[in-house]
């Protein structure tokens, strides 16, 4: 994984960087779309929550140092979706979770995966965060496969915003071990 000084960095096919004024077109499509955003706890956004979104993103950065992050096709240029760290207050406890959507043109090509590992990277060994957890509903089984894909396993059931949710936690040290050079 390449990193740059503009805090954004690369991976295989995508590049991955902060949201920008100038996603919000291709950001505002993706989550408009009712099968990208069924099971959004927002539902579906009009341009407005859109812009919310991305004022939301641009604070997170500011004053956590992550947030929701652009993915961008590599070869195409084309806005892809977004993936990153936000904050989430799960069962009255301040987490850092990750987060990603694709737009529904993208889903089925292991761009999630490629994505979420790249960000899990960045967070344990740049960031140097303790753990990070994912926030799942059960019913949500490509989002599940994803966190499988980048090494969650153990999850409990907990209540997410009125919700039943899966609430899977990995550690800096588990990453670790699960990828440590062979040899």
């Amino acid at each position: 994984m390449k990193r740059s000084r503009d805090h954004s960095f690369e991976t295989e096919r995508l590049t991955i960087r902060r949201l920008s004024r100038q996603d919000l077109p291709d950001l505002a499509a993706m989550l408009s779309d009712p099968a990208v955003m069924r099971f959004s706890i927002r539902g579906v956004c009009d341009r407005r929550a859109t812009r919310r979104f991305l004022d939301w993103s641009r604070d997170c950065h500011a004053i956590r140092g992550f947030g929701p992050m652009a993915l961008i096709g590599r070869e195409s240029g084309e806005f892809v979706g977004f993936c990153g760290l936000v904050p989430e207050e799960v069962a009255g406890v301040e987490e850092v979770g990750i987060g990603y959507r694709l737009a529904r043109r993208f889903w089925h090509r292991g761009l999630a995966p490629e994505a979420a590992q790249a960000v899990m990277a960045h967070a344990f060994d740049v960031q140097r965060l303790e753990t990070v957890v994912a926030v799942i509903e059960p019913a949500h089984l490509a989002s599940i496969r994803v966190a499988e894909k980048v090494g969650f396993r153990a999850f409990v059931t907990s209540r997410f915003h009125g919700r039943d949710v899966r609430l899977y936690r990995l550690s800096r040290e588990q990453w670790r071990d699960m990828n440590a050079p062979v040899g």
